[in-house]
This record gives C-alpha cells, sequence and structure tokens, in this order.
C-alpha cells in the first residue's frame, strides 16, 4: 500500500535574479515530497531581458510574479522584499515549509530566523553557494548545470577517500548511526536519513547519489543490509567493526 501524499504547506519564493529558470521542473518535483507549494512567488526586475526565460515558467507553474524596479542602476529591492514577504507569511499563514531559490547568503539571516520558529527551510542553488546560506537550509540542493561541476561531483562520486576525507559529512554520519542504532549497532535507512535532514543540511544527492544507501555502499566504513519480516523489507547499515589484529612473534 502506497503512503499518502505529503499535504503540509510550503512557500516557494524565488530569486529571479539569482536562478535558473530551466531548473523549475526539478524544483517542484522535489518539492512535491514535503508537500504542497500552496504559496509560490518570484521575485525581480521583470523589465530585464535576463530574466525573459522566467516568463513561461512562471505561467506554467502558476508563480506569482513580484516587480521590483531597480532603485537605483544596479540596485533593486527584490532581496529586501523576498524577506519582508517571508516574515509576512511566517506570522500570518499556516505554513510549515519555506523554499528559497537563490545562490545569494544575504538570505542566511532570514533561514536562522525560519528555523528559529520551527520551520524546515529548503534551498536551491548553484555551486557557488556560499557555506553560511547552505549550512542554514535545513536542506540544500544544487540547481547547476556546468560542465565542471557536474564532473566534480561525479569524481565525487566514484571516489571513496574523497567521501571519507570529508569531515563533516563522515561525523554527521557518524552520529545519527549512534542516535538511531540498536543495541548491535544497526540502524535503520529511514529513521537515519530523518535524523541527517535534522541535524545538518547535508544531502546524499549533493554527493551525485539518488539514494542514502548508495552513498553509504560508496564508502567502505560501513556495511549494509536487507532484513524482511512478512511482506515488509527493511535496510540497515552499521559502521563496520575493527578485528583486532593478532600479534604475531609476540
Amino acid at each position: 500500500m502506497s503512503l499518502p501524499a505529503p499535504t503540509d504547506s510550503i512557500a516557494l519564493l524565488i530569486d529571479a535574479d539569482n536562478a535558473p529558470a530551466a531548473k523549475i521542473e526539478f524544483i517542484m518535483a522535489e518539492l512535491a515530497s514535503y508537500g504542497v507549494a500552496n504559496i509560490r512567488r518570484a521575485y525581480g526586475n521583470w523589465t530585464k531581458p535576463t530574466l525573459k526565460g522566467w516568463a513561461e515558467a512562471l505561467q506554467e507553474h502558476a508563480i506569482e510574479p513580484v516587480q521590483l524596479f531597480d532603485i537605483v542602476k544596479g540596485k533593486n529591492g527584490t532581496d529586501m522584499r523576498l524577506v519582508i514577504d517571508a516574515m509576512d507569511i511566517l506570522y500570518t499563514k499556516e505554513v510549515h515549509t519555506f523554499s528559497l531559490i537563490s545562490s545569494d547568503c544575504d538570505f542566511t539571516p532570514l533561514c536562522t530566523r525560519l528555523r528559529a520558529e520551527g520551520k524546515q527551510v529548503i534551498g536551491f542553488g548553484g555551486q557557488n553557494t556560499p557555506a553560511p546560506f547552505i549550512n542554514s537550509c535545513t536542506r540544500f540542493l544544487y540547481l547547476d548545470d556546468d560542465d565542471k561541476a557536474t564532473e566534480a561531483r561525479k569524481q565525487q562520486r566514484t571516489s571513496t577517500n574523497q567521501l571519507k576525507g570529508n569531515t563533516k559529512l563522515m561525523n554527521t554520519l557518524r552520529a545519527a548511526m549512534q542516535a538511531t542504532a540498536d543495541e548491535d549497532g544497526w540502524s535503520l535507512l529511514g529513521p537515519l536519513g530523518n535524523h541527517i535532514s535534522n541535524q545538518s543540511s547535508i544531502d546524499h544527492r549533493t554527493f551525485g547519489f539518488a539514494k542514502l544507501s548508495g552513498l553509504l555502499g560508496a564508502i567502505d566504513l560501513f556495511e549494509l543490509r536487507k532484513r524482511t519480516e512478512g511482506v515488509r523489507i527493511f535496510y540497515e547499515v552499521r559502521e563496520k567493526k575493527v578485528e583486532a589484529r593478532s600479534n604475531e612473534g609476540g
């Protein structure tokens, strides 16, 4: 029996100056796993030719365009208006999740405030997104189509050493396993994934893996197994035990 679709209300707020219109399908598909994007707004100066690509996306996905003219040359009020709207929504609407589409670290304080109010923040942006903004989100996904970025992710995906050398990733995985493990050290992948999401903005897809199990399997420090109970199938993982080596020759 399939699980019911999430129904939590989502506020989707797009900084169009710092987001690719070509990725809107990916964004909407991803958000569908969290709930329903009842509020959909994109901010920008729509008189600019550089935002022309957003026209079709806005109509196709019923996204409300919010017009912000340049206050002075090269400067507009997009960021400020988005923040003001986010705070209005926070206090006047029943919204559990905010999704911010931008690569601009100016939104870091907003993310921090939203999370302090118990809200989930899903961020989308480019590889150039500053770490403070990424870390302030509950979860962050990259939108780049850049060939170099894609190749870098492929190399990371196939390199066990790179994964093991990522201190933040390894500490997050180990802490989550310790928190969710049974007496034999095994963690169910479902609760493990939830704990990782609650603890950090790390997402397995950031490293090029479609599933968490793929990421764990690429790191040779963990063992995975499938357990069956009747018609139900469970996937579990635990850290490999280091076998004590015998002292040869004394």
